[in-house]
């Protein structure tokens, strides 16, 4: 039972620092909190479903199913890169000068305006993801977990860890991280600061749309509103770890997922959802720089 909820835990907690990763990455660099980076995350699960049942239906899945799901990872990233940077360039860099208050507004609205968009277009009734993929062991003996959390963990490792090296090791990395440090002085030092915001939210909406993907094929359902509810939680794990920090993302959306598993299967599944906002609030009331957070700690 343990052991089961830890892979269950693991799982969820994955995607959550996924999706937190993009929060973090453009508080750190512009101050926001894009709200509206739940609806990517949303966006990246329904494309896993178009793109696979396309590939589905040309009969690729049954000669080439690993090379279908790369191909649909891959398209779906990108598609919802360009998402991503459409919604950077209307509804925040125009904002970028006006009071505080404005952007935040303008993410709340945008994040309205993708859910009715994807509830327009592909319908209210929920989405399934075409069963081509079973939730079997890895081994027989007998340790619980599935060969599709097995995926997940360790894709997402891999991605958060690609991210560590790229904002660590590379020019591009170095960009931002001076941005997010001193915006005037990184201009000055001839850092193109649109640049290294739209790779930001390039960055970000690349792995939100990898955590949907994921999530279609782990749950099997998707809709248009389950971007709200995974946002906050991403959100929650954000702050858990320390907003504006890539490693507490990655922490934060871990615990956030122990917890809501352990507390699921050992407490309450009705006040599953509940348990992020608990933590959120205890979080804000006793440690609101988060566990890495520092104030005046560098950001990034």
């Amino acid at each position: 039972m343990f052991l089961q909820q830890l892979m269950n835990g693991l799982t969820l907690g994955a995607v959550y620092a996924l999706i937190a990763l993009g929060y973090t990455m453009v508080y750190g660099i512009l101050g926001l909190i894009n709200f509206a980076h739940g609806e990517i995350y949303m966006i990246g699960a329904y494309l896993g479903i178009v793109y696979l049942g396309l590939f589905t239906f040309l009969g690729l899945t049954k000669s080439h199913l690993f090379l279908s799901l790369f191909f649909v990872f891959i398209l779906s990233a990108v598609t919802c890169a360009g998402y991503g940077v459409t919604m950077e360039r209307i509804a925040y860099r125009p904002l970028r000068k006006a009071h505080r208050l404005s952007p935040l507004i303008s993410a709340i609205g945008m994040s309205i305006f993708l859910q009715n968009y994807v509830m327009l277009a592909q319908g209210s009734a929920d989405k399934v993801f075409p069963h081509i993929l079973t939730a079997e062991p890895i081994s027989s003996s007998g340790f619980p977990i599935s060969n599709i959390q097995a995926f997940i963990i360790i894709a997402s490792f891999l991605l958060m860890a690609g991210l560590h090296f790229f904002v660590r090791k590379t020019r591009l990395g170095k960009a931002m991280r001076a941005t997010s440090q001193d915006k005037t002085m990184a201009t000055l030092c001839g850092i193109p600061i649109d640049r290294i915001i739209t790779i930001t939210f390039i960055i970000g909406s690349i792995l939100a749309a990898a955590a949907g993907v994921m999530v279609s094929i782990y749950y099997g359902v998707v809709n248009f509103y389950i971007g709200y509810v995974a946002g906050i939680k991403a959100f929650t794990a954000a702050v858990l770890g320390g907003i504006g920090n890539i490693p507490g993302a990655m922490l934060g959306g871990l615990l956030l997922g122990l917890v809501e598993s352990m507390g699921s299967a050992y407490l309450s599944t009705e006040f599953k959802d509940g348990f992020a906002f608990l933590i959120l609030i205890l979080i804000l009331l006793f440690r609101p720089t988060g566990l890495l957070g520092e104030k005046g700690g560098d950001r990034v």
